[in-house]
């Protein structure tokens, strides 16, 4: 077996494509034509590349997605954002899972649903609160029984009316209703209304479908008439009319008010059959609804109204601007009731205010859906807000209705009446609802628009009067983060000096709550976003003291903001600035082994990582390294810390290289700090991290201690095998792609008269075959690699070298016959290993592969005599029985080794 002579510097010319030097940038938006001699024209259209940064306009308004069909859904929309209120609605107010009432009502009544309870629980229950058991015979029903039940009148009612006994399905209908009737349990109301309405929308829509379908078709069935959407009650026949008039007398036959609104509305939109305009009876409904004596009832009745109204084909909104008013004085008259004495009387007040505040909110929204700005001031003006269509007035409003109606007001009107509205939160103080929360929506929705700075800092100078008041600082730190977005967008740092003040008065010597701290958190978060340096957000007035009064979770988010505000700039050598982020970013390591949470994103390791990499000393190198140490002993949990901390202690090593004044002591005081540290890496990272180290210190001169580096990044292959989940497709791609770099370090790295020449090659080898986990793919291509190396390590001349002060084997071992037969003794050793391999892949394509991988090998590395030319032969052979012999790379294969010993292929290249 002979080696063949290479000459790197000859073959690297003939390889090298002709270069032209280009007139323009080649990304360049506009790039100046060049000679039509010089370049092929190419269709456009028939191109199979085509570079997107070059598309043109009308491009890309023919791949722009067509926006017409995104609206198809849109009639739908009303009832998916009503299937939304009730889901929120009874997540918002949950039931427990027993639910008692004073007076069982037949239509729940079922056998074995209902139970008494145990007389031990009655009694516990009783001592609890006596007042709700002093009457006998108080029934429960579980909330799932309850629901159920709900559930089996719905189906009870459908197939009533599918046999046509539609009396029957009237009559479940309306005991249905009158559940609704019932508010002893006040916080199972909203889940209540939910299930009855939804059995309430059922029955409305097979009344409508039912006249609809006697509008259309005779009795036979046969076709009367197709209505249009917009049909007029002329448009219908007799025999309809009179079904609906029907429907409508016994549903007005039914005694009880609240169950016959409720059946009306369900049937609302059936006053289409018999009248154009059928918002007069909209308006009646209204009038009815004052006539019910519960407020909770009253406002719930009221928002059903609201949904039902929106199936009429037209209707206006001054129904519900009158629905608000009732609504307004049965706010006030609660929270005017002057029953104080009972402290259950309070929370009975406040429970009620806060079941009737969706109501409240779902009504708002529709009643300034799609609204101009004129119709905006009419409505203002109907709620007693506006003195004229010009100005919001100075007048009270109750604190919940007006945070809704904040909450929902066009922008521009916002802006244009934001002092009006200062007013009118001002004058609104009672219980209903915090007025700290007004102040703050106020400052949410002002930022939605750019203000005048006059405005801004008109309204900024009475809500910091107003707050100033406040003892509590939940209340303040919740208004003033509304606020910081405006100041910080309008640089008025006198009020930003004067909330920070105003927070760390609050603050001082008290424990901040979790409610307060996430205030806190947000408004800081605001600052270091706003802020490019961290110097600026420090020098602010208490911010120092603020941040110390952080804890818990909420710092942690905070410190990680510093952390990744610093790091946007280019590097940090403040000395005072890397102290501070190193003890804040101890914080965070240490709070996360103290919580014992998996860091799984790894958010606080990166941040960290970035922190480290941006550390920069200048020429203090001694103190950069003696920050690494720390950083070691600092951040042990995080393994890619460590990888970061190895990458900067040899970063560090090169630049002390590049410093003539740096003694080769520090260059090898880094190198040993990355050697010691690798170790705590994981394992499959340590392979890189040595294999790394090993060349800066090859680079510096350190041969022996290189030595040693690749002796451990070899032995640390060992522990591979038996780390669970790392034999990924991506892990083991980056492993053969290390193994085969090592490869080519190795053809710098001389040899010494202590060892074999092939001491690593052969180490490498050995373990690669001793370890059974390594693929056939996988030993085919390191194989291939120690191989290559071999053969480059026997040239006269190596292709490169690291530095004139380090000889390498050329030099070392020139015209050394035994060296030479060393690396034709292992090379004959892998090259037997290496076509086992190949026979060992089951997979034939990847076979035919790695068989064209091994020969090309061959081929460029040793002389094609009688004792290889077989080899190759039965390597192309295989390679044909496992790919088409069109294959590219197969033919190629096959050119190459014609032209290294044309009489040995001759046969191959016909039959192919």
């Amino acid at each position: 077996m002979e080696f063949r002579p290479r000459n790197y510097s000859a073959e690297l010319e003939s390889h090298a494509l002709p270069r032209v030097t280009a007139a323009a940038h080649p990304l360049s938006a506009s790039p100046p034509s060049p000679p039509l001699a010089q370049v092929d024209v190419v269709d456009r259209g028939n191109s199979d590349f085509f570079d997107p940064l070059r598309g043109t306009d009308n491009d890309a308004n023919a791949a722009a997605p067509d926006h017409d069909n995104l609206n198809e859904s849109s009639d739908l929309q009303p009832t998916k954002e009503w299937t939304s209120f009730r889901r929120l609605l009874m997540q918002r107010f949950p039931v427990s899972k027993m639910v008692s009432v004073s007076s069982m009502p037949d239509v729940l009544m079922r056998s074995g649903k209902l139970h008494e309870k145990s007389s031990t629980a009655m009694h516990l229950e009783e001592l609890d609160d006596p007042q709700k058991f002093a009457d006998e015979g108080v029934k429960t029903i579980t909330w799932q029984e309850y629901v159920s039940r709900l559930h089996e009148l719905k189906d009870e009612i459908t197939r009533s009316w599918q046999a046509e006994d539609r009396v029957t399905s009237l009559k479940l209908s309306i005991k249905v209703a009158k559940l609704l009737m019932d508010t002893s349990v006040l916080e199972f109301y909203p889940t209540l209304f939910v299930l009855v309405t939804d059995i309430m929308d059922m029955l409305g829509n097979l009344v409508w479908q039912r006249i609809k379908q006697k509008a259309e078709f005779s009795e036979d069935g046969t076709l009367r008439c197709s209505l249009a959407e917009n049909f007029q009650a002329t448009d219908i026949c007799a025999d309809a009319k009179e079904t609906c008039y029907n429907w409508f007398s016994k549903i007005g036959a039914v005694q009880e008010l609240l169950p016959r609104i409720y059946l009306e509305l369900a049937i609302l939109p059936c006053w289409c059959f018999l009248l154009d305009q059928p918002l007069d009876s909209l308006r009646r409904l209204v009038m009815m609804t004052r006539g019910l004596g519960d407020p909770v009832a009253s406002a719930y009745c009221r928002l059903y109204m609201a949904h039902c109204a929106q199936k009429l084909p037209s209707h206006d909104i001054g129904y519900l601007v009158t629905c608000m008013n009732d609504i307004r004085v049965i706010l006030m008259q609660i929270l005017s009731s002057n029953e104080r004495s009972h402290k259950n009387v309070e929370v009975n007040k406040k429970l009620q205010v806060s079941l009737m505040e969706p109501t409240i909110e779902y009504i708002m929204k529709c009643v300034f859906n799609g609204l101009t700005e004129r119709q905006v001031n009419e409505v203002l003006l109907e709620l007693g807000l506006m003195k004229n269509q010009q100005d919001l007035g100075s007048v009270s409003c109750v604190s919940i209705i007006l945070h809704h109606l904040l909450k929902e007001l066009p922008i521009e009107v916002v802006s244009t009446n934001v002092v009006q509205i200062l007013h009118l939160i001002e004058f609104s103080k009672d219980n209903s609802f915090g007025q700290h929360l007004n102040y703050r929506l106020l400052g949410f929705r002002l930022y939605e628009r750019k203000s005048p700075v006059h405005i801004v800092n008109t309204v900024l100078d009475k809500v910091i009067q107003v707050i100033g008041l406040y003892d509590s600082l939940d209340e303040y730190l919740k208004v003033v983060d509304a606020y910081t977005d405006l100041i910080l967008q309008n640089r008025m740092n006198n009020h930003l000096n004067a909330i920070l003040e105003g927070i760390s008065n609050r603050a001082l010597n008290k424990r901040v709550t979790e409610d307060e701290m996430l205030s806190l958190q947000s408004l800081i978060v605001k600052l270091l976003s706003h802020f490019k340096h961290l110097e600026d957000v420090f020098s602010l007035v208490q911010f120092p003291e603020i941040l110390d009064v952080m804890y818990g979770k909420s710092q942690d988010v905070v410190f990680l903001h510093i952390l990744n505000m610093v790091t946007r700039n280019d590097h940090i050598s403040d000395p005072t600035s890397i102290q501070l982020l190193f003890e804040i970013a101890q914080t965070l390591h240490d709070n996360i082994e103290f919580m014992n949470v998996k860091d799984n994103d790894g958010q606080v390791a990166r941040s960290i990582s970035r922190f480290v990499l941006m550390v920069d000393y200048g020429a203090e190198m001694e103190q950069h390294l003696a920050f690494l140490v720390n950083c070691r002993g600092a951040f042990g949990r995080f393994n890619e810390l460590k990888e970061t901390l190895v990458h900067s202690g040899n970063s560090l090593a090169i630049q002390a290289l590049k410093c003539a004044k740096k003694h080769l002591s520090f260059f090898k005081a880094c190198v040993t700090f990355s050697e010691v540290t690798i170790p705590s890496v994981s394992a499959h990272r340590q392979f890189d991290l040595f294999l790394e180290t090993a060349e800066v210190a090859f680079l510096g001169g350190l041969v022996s201690h290189s030595d040693g580096l690749i002796d451990s990044a070899i032995t640390c292959l060992h522990t591979l095998d038996i780390i669970d989940g790392f034999r990924t497709p991506t892990d083991v791609e980056g492993l053969v792609s290390s193994i085969r770099k090592l490869c080519g370090f190795l053809i710098m790295v001389p040899g010494t008269f202590s060892l074999p020449v092939t001491y690593f090659p052969n180490n490498l080898f050995t373990l690669i075959s001793s370890r059974s986990w390594f693929e056939p793919k996988m030993r085919t291509q390191i194989f291939s690699a120690i191989i290559l190396l071999l053969t480059t390590q026997s040239q006269k001349r190596l292709p490169y070298h690291a530095n004139t002060q380090t000889p390498g084997n050329d030099m070392l071992y020139y015209g050394d016959s035994s060296y030479n037969q060393e690396l034709v003794s292992l090379s004959k050793l892998v090259l037997e290993n290496l076509l086992s391999a190949v026979q060992q892949e089951p997979s034939q394509a990847a076979r035919g592969i790695m068989a064209l991988e091994a020969c090309n090998c061959i081929a460029s590395s040793f002389m094609l005599n009688s004792e290889l030319s077989p080899v190759c032969l039965t390597l192309i052979e295989t390679a044909k029985s496992c790919l088409s012999a069109q294959d590219r790379y197969l033919q190629s294969t096959i050119q190459l080794l014609n032209k290294q010993c044309p009489t040995s292929v001759e046969t191959m290249v016909s039959s192919v």
